[in-house]
């Protein structure tokens, strides 16, 4: 299992998959943050799911996506720390 850090303001998912695109990111936050009942699923992020736990030395990558509300200390600890054991944060601009 490959799991990763999909980071949107003070929001964070641990997701099971490969590290995605800068574009299948925001697809996922879209999907995943913003909710809604009607839409259906996109076929195209069938390879990514949310997982609820997952230990730090498990994720393999990581990928911000920029937005105005500020990341929480909680959040801000945790991509440090991934930046200290030499993961590349991307971000998806």
């Amino acid at each position: 299992m490959i799991y990763g850090l999909l980071v949107y303001g003070s929001n964070h998912f641990i997701v099971d998959g490969p590290c995605p695109t800068p574009e299948l990111a925001r697809a996922l936050v879209r999907q995943w943050a913003h909710p809604m009942p009607l839409r259906p699923a996109d076929t195209c992020l069938a390879p990514w799911s949310i997982r609820t736990k997952a230990f730090r030395e498990q994720l393999a990558w990581a990928v911000v996506i920029p937005c105005q509300e500020p990341h929480s200390p909680a959040v801000l600890q945790l991509l440090d720390e991934l930046q200290a054991r030499g993961l590349t944060v991307h971000t998806a601009i």
